[in-house]
């Protein structure tokens, strides 16, 4: 039996495709959208996870680079390391939920505000890679940066996360 030509229109991942068959599938389309919006659920919850690590970390470097005694440097290396492991988790998790929609919608990747966003997407990624370094520079006794350098640096992911957010949800 041959699947309904708007039920493989929506399968294509054309969002005016996928519009169309609920008036002609609804059963089809309810179960795609639902699909989707179990990913885009779980991709929430993970950027958030990112997010809260890429805003808490940075601030542990302004408190590390003005510690002073041994016994507290120590311990923000080890805080530093555990929050590195929790928000590289949830940025990778955040990723593949993001993959796994732009996979079961592919027509998304028409829209330019998506295309935007993923550049957005990356720098934060390149972000989280320099704080990667940094949190090594803490650990092997190079770091050199002011707490004022730190302060300013923390304030880079909120700037993304405005613009990713905007374009996600505004779709300019």
């Amino acid at each position: 039996m041959r699947t309904p030509r708007p039920l493989r229109a929506a399968a294509t991942g054309s969002p005016e495709r996928a519009r169309r068959t609920t008036r002609c599938d609804p059963a089809g389309a309810d179960a795609l959208r639902s699909g989707m919006l179990w990913l885009k659920a779980f991709h929430i919850v993970f950027v958030v996870t990112w997010f809260a690590g890429l805003f808490y970390l940075p601030r542990l470097f302004v408190y590390h680079s003005a510690a002073c005694d041994a016994v507290g440097r120590e311990r923000f290396l080890v805080m530093e390391r555990r929050l590195f492991g929790l928000m590289t988790l949830g940025g990778a998790l955040a990723i593949v939920f993001g993959i796994s929609m732009v996979a079961a919608a592919p027509g998304y990747l028409d829209f330019l505000w998506l295309r935007v966003k993923l550049v957005f997407v990356a720098a934060l990624v390149a972000y989280h890679l320099w704080c990667y370094k940094l949190l090594r520079d803490f650990r092997e006794g190079r770091d050199r940066r002011s707490q004022r350098w730190y302060r300013i640096f923390n304030e880079v992911p909120g700037l993304l996360l405005i613009a990713i957010v905007v374009l996600a949800v505004v779709k300019p």
